[in-house]
């Protein structure tokens, strides 16, 4: 029997009445949908009203991204880029992203978030993590969605889904194993 794969969905914004919540739930369904995962949702709006310095929710965090093999980022694009809030959340941790798979699922205006994917990618890269190729992006995402956050024409992005989890799946699985073999940053 295959090991499920502990899959963190990694909320972007942090807006007040955010479209992320109907992308993120969208996500997590079809994620939830499909044998052999498991997931982890990981909101930084949930902790965003704790004092600074506050221990809590920072240990908390590392330890439900340490827990996680790979990673699901449902993002928005703001002025051509990813939320300021993702970039903290990103930057306040290290080795929690070492040698996992982060897939993306953006959504925006006419670009459907892919220039904020687009930057995510350099930035895991410094990370040490492996980001999928195939994404699932939402052009225009507040027209696709209904009141409900059911999608109205779901095939294509059903279908990217498919293989982006497909892929995600397989890194998740190779790069366990790798890490099992030898913990990533030591020799060999």
């Amino acid at each position: 029997m295959e090991v499920p794969v502990k899959v963190g969905i990694i909320y972007g914004s942090t807006r007040p009445g955010r479209f992320c919540d109907t992308v993120a739930r969208w996500t997590a369904a079809q994620i939830g949908a499909r044998a052999g995962f498991v997931i982890e949702l990981i909101d930084p709006a949930a902790h965003a009203s704790q004092p600074a310095g506050h221990p809590g929710p920072a240990n908390e965090i590392k330890q439900r991204l340490a827990d996680c093999d790979a990673f699901v980022v449902v993002t928005p694009e703001y002025n051509h880029g990813y939320p300021a809030p993702l970039k903290q959340l990103i930057d306040s941790f290290g080795e929690e992203w070492h040698a996992k798979p982060v897939a993306f699922v953006s959504y925006g205006g006419i670009s459907g978030g892919l220039r904020a994917v687009e930057q995510l990618r350099l930035v895991f890269a410094e990370l040490h993590a492996v980001t999928i190729r195939d994404s699932v992006s939402f052009v225009g995402a507040w027209e696709q969605f209904d009141a409900r956050g059911t999608l109205r024409n779901p095939d294509r992005a059903e279908r990217s889904m498919e293989t982006m989890l497909r892929r995600l799946r397989w890194w998740a699985a190779a790069l366990n194993r790798a890490r099992r073999a030898s913990p990533y940053g030591q020799s060999a």
